[in-house]
């Protein structure tokens, strides 16, 4: 399933940047509120976004955005680290 999303053109204007950065930008935005909010995991949110696994981990740092990171994900990690 894909979604493409219907945004008018007087708000597009209003949000006052270039034309070839709107989509980058907003797709930036939906990931990191929807990885906020618990509804995208760290991964998924970055492909969102299009960006690597060090820019989204940035962008948080930046924004003061905590990473989600429980004892289920730190033993998945342990797993796939081990081999």
């Amino acid at each position: 399933m894909e979604l493409n999303l219907k945004i008018p053109a007087d708000i597009l204007m209003a949000i006052r940047f270039p034309e070839k950065e709107l989509e980058t930008v907003l797709l930036l935005e939906l990931a990191i509120s929807l990885y906020q909010r618990r509804m995208l995991s760290f991964g998924k949110a970055r492909e969102l976004a299009k960006i690597t696994k060090w820019e989204f981990h940035n962008e948080l740092g930046t924004r003061k955005i905590d990473r989600h990171y429980d004892m289920e994900s730190f033993q998945e990690d342990l797993i796939y680290a081990i081999g």
